[in-house]
Parts: structure tokens; C-alpha cells; sequence
């Protein structure tokens, strides 16, 4: 006999979940889940033979329309949208966030290619060029 399943071991993006099991830790209908996955609203992964396997993310997410549903009135159109909107500012959370350590590992590093200099405003064109290339041309000039 395998080894029972117990959801308290699975995590948020493990898609094991077949539609039933989805359906009944949703509150909803199968068919709904179908229907969703359908309209792209909530989407699982699929088996080679293309049935549906879940994650308790997408579960979450089934609440979750089922709630801007029903309790506030959001028709699914508005739902995908909010959907969409909402991935998009995860997404630049999360692209903010790799900046925001590229800048700090950039200001840790002691090694700097280049240095900073202050310009004043006109409306002079400045070339910058690294210290080792002018030194090369000022040695060259020399000779």
C-alpha cells in the first residue's frame, strides 16, 4: 500500500491535486474549476494525459475568485483582470527587489571601474574616458 498523501506536506506550488480534490477544498463545483481554467482565470498544470493536477496556490486563488464573486460583486471579466494586474505588481515587486541588491552589492564592492566626478552644468560635451586609458595616451603623447 502507498503512502498516504496528507496536504499539511505538500507546499503552496506542488500541483498534485486532481479537480475533485481542488473542487471539494474550494467550495466549488468541478465543472466551475473547468469552467476557470477554461476562461484562463485559474489555470493548473496538466499530466502528460492532460488531466488537471492543482496546487494550494491555485486553491487559494479559487477562494479567492469565488470571493470577489460573490461578496463583492466582480464579474469574471473584472476578476481576470485583477488577476492580471495583481501578477504583473509581483512581478515588479519582485524585480524592485533584485535592483535593490544589485545597487547594495554594487555599493559594498571596494573596487570601483570607474570613478565619480562632479561636472558642472553647461552645455560641454564630456568625454569620460578609465584612468588607465588616459594615462596610456598621456605616455604616448610623451614619446
Amino acid at each position: 500500500m502507498s503512502p498516504r498523501l496528507d496536504v499539511d506536506d505538500l507546499g503552496p506550488d506542488d500541483s498534485v491535486l486532481v479537480i475533485s480534490m481542488a473542487a471539494e477544498l474550494s467550495g466549488l463545483h468541478a465543472q466551475t474549476l473547468r469552467t476557470y481554467d477554461r476562461l484562463g482565470i485559474v489555470t493548473p498544470e496538466r499530466t502528460r494525459g492532460g488531466g488537471r493536477r492543482y496546487s494550494l496556490r491555485d486553491v487559494a486563488m479559487l477562494r479567492e475568485v469565488q470571493r470577489l464573486s460573490q461578496e463583492e460583486g466582480v464579474n469574471l471579466a473584472g476578476i481576470k483582470r485583477i488577476i492580471e494586474l495583481t501578477n504583473q505588481v509581483d512581478a515588479l515587486r519582485s524585480r524592485v527587489r533584485d535592483l535593490l541588491d544589485e545597487v547594495a552589492e554594487l555599493q559594498r564592492r571596494p573596487e570601483r571601474s570607474g570613478e565619480l566626478v562632479h561636472v558642472p552644468r553647461s552645455t560641454s560635451v564630456v568625454v569620460w574616458q578609465p584612468r588607465h586609458q588616459r594615462d596610456d595616451r598621456h605616455q604616448r603623447d610623451d614619446d
